[in-house]
């Protein structure tokens, strides 16, 4: 298969190299030329120096015919953008990756079925650890009704730790992501501005977190 990948993150980076050992023939697209350069002896891909949600780059990247286009920029509403411009050049799977929650209701109405969702699916695999070692000195008591948020840090949070956020009972702070890049997460863990924290929590304390982090 012909693959697209809108951004040279460090996702976007893994899943070319795979894609690649795979057999598959695949262009990474980015907007920073030095960032690509420094890729070409990492990657064995094509490569795109431009905007990838402009149609003109897409269409070079499309060439005669390619399969799908994955959008793995570090932020989602170009990605949802580039989606749907991939859909309209001719992609015939749009792969777009999202980490904010409330937008999936958007990719819905565009009708973007195929979400790549790294939270969500690191904190399902989390989950599942926890349940399956039935580990008490664990304090998450998560069963159904899962849901995954993601807040982000501001000033007034900058430089405390996990530990000093007032946590609604029923919710767990698993994961930050920084910039590009994305790690689990510790009580002892120091919160940046700008930080954006994943977190796994019953449906029924969403109001109360809202009501945590709309403070910040």
């Amino acid at each position: 298969m012909r693959i697209v990948i809108i951004g040279a993150s460090r996702f976007g980076t893994a899943t070319a190299t795979r894609l690649s050992e795979n057999g598959h023939e695949v262009v990474m697209v980015d907007h920073d030329a030095e960032r690509l350069d420094a890729l070409t002896e990492e990657l064995d891909c094509g490569m795109i120096h431009g905007d990838g949600t402009l149609p003109s780059v897409q269409r070079d990247a499309f060439g005669d015919h390619a399969d799908a286009l994955v959008a793995l920029t570090n932020q989602d509403d170009v990605n949802i953008l580039a989606a749907a411009v991939g859909r309209s050049v001719g992609f015939e799977r749009v792969v777009p990756q999202i980490v904010r929650p409330e937008l999936l209701a958007v990719c819905e109405e565009l009708g973007l079925k195929d979400l790549i969702t790294p939270h969500a699916t690191v904190a399902r695999s989390l989950v599942d650890v926890i349940e399956d070692h039935n580990d008490a000195t664990l304090d998450l008591r998560l069963h159904k009704g899962l849901q995954v948020m993601g807040y982000q840090i501001g000033k007034q949070r900058a430089g405390k730790r996990v530990c000093d956020l007032d946590m609604p009972r029923d919710s767990k702070v698993i994961a930050v992501t920084r910039g590009e890049d994305e790690s689990l997460v510790f009580e002892d863990t120091e919160l940046q501005e700008g930080d954006l924290l994943m977190i796994v929590a019953a449906r029924g304390v969403k109001s109360e977190l809202d009501s945590l982090f709309d403070t910040d």
